[in-house]
């Protein structure tokens, strides 16, 4: 089973760059954003709590996503492997990722970790929010609240996952083709 993190903050390309690594690795996507936007569409209580955080641009508590991941997992336990997206976002996340792994008898790979400048990454979601109608891309103040979460307390796992000789750099600026071969590289090394 071949598990791996896409990493970066909200606007890198993680989505886009996901769909080429699952076609192409045959794993599943888990992207936390898009669980949380199908139960809150769904209206159902996981979804309705989540919404007060999400609209707010605060992260969404540990407890909710933890448990949405291990059923997406255990849903999905004949898979060739997952792509984590927008997951694990704190180190309280990141460990209990690994326990969880480690029920399935399996790990993590490789984190690759798409690197974006702040405001090129406010352009790109202000973008988005013009074509999406998420209300979080439309604001740039709640833009900008995220990306200080962000820094608060998703960037440690970087630290995290480099001390465990996990995380590769790949700058998300440039060509989509261009920045996807990097990616598939960094797959491939680990599978060697």
């Amino acid at each position: 089973m071949l598990n791996i993190i896409l990493f970066g903050p909200p606007g890198a390309g993680k989505g886009t760059q996901s769909e080429g690594l699952l076609n192409k690795y045959g794993l599943k996507h888990i992207s936390t954003g898009d669980l949380l936007r199908a139960e809150r569409k769904s209206g159902t209580t996981l979804g309705l709590e989540a919404d007060k955080f999400i609209s707010a641009g605060d992260l969404v508590p540990d407890s909710v996503v933890i448990g949405m991941v291990e059923n997406f997992m255990t849903a999905n336990h004949d898979s060739e492997g997952f792509i984590f997206d927008g997951f694990p976002r704190t180190i309280p996340q990141a460990e209990a990722l690994d326990i969880l792994l480690e029920k399935h008898n399996t790990k993590i790979h490789v984190v690759l970790g798409l690197e974006v400048d702040e405001d090129e990454l406010v352009k790109r979601l202000l973008l988005r929010g013009e074509s999406s109608g998420r209300a979080d891309d439309k604001d740039e103040s709640t833009i900008r609240n995220r990306f200080q979460e962000y820094e608060n307390k998703t960037l440690p796992i970087k630290s995290y996952y480099s001390k465990l000789d996990k995380y590769v750099v790949v700058q998300g600026i440039g060509e989509i083709q261009e920045i996807f071969s990097q990616l598939c590289s960094h797959v491939d090394e680990c599978l060697k």
